[in-house]
């Protein structure tokens, strides 16, 4: 069964993506949105272990979090997709299981 874990909290103000990256299974899908767009950003201290984490899980921001911030797409790490909220909804179905990390 698939897992979508999300992440919403802002990569330098909590360990949440960090969690999330060492407990996702290979092949886990990882939705960054709200303050969690931020570790999709290039150039950034996360930027290294996002694209590791790249090989191994399908990692997504949230397209109008991302705008919302005063990002465009440009400034994302290559091999992340920007999903809308339908997308958000069509990984959440796609999904086995949704597991948030706070």
């Amino acid at each position: 069964m698939s897992i979508l874990h999300t992440v919403n909290k802002s990569p330098f103000e909590r360990n949440a993506l960090d969690s999330c990256l060492k407990f996702a299974t290979d092949g886990s899908a990882v939705l960054l949105f709200e303050d969690g767009v931020y570790a999709a950003l290039k150039g950034t201290a996360v930027e290294p272990h996002v694209s590791d984490a790249l090989g191994r899980l399908k990692v997504y921001v949230l397209g109008p979090d991302l705008q919302a911030r005063g990002f465009s797409a440009e400034r994302i790490i290559e091999g992340i997709s920007v999903v809308d909220y339908a997308g958000f909804v069509d990984l959440a179905a796609e999904n086995g299981k949704v597991q948030a990390w706070l």
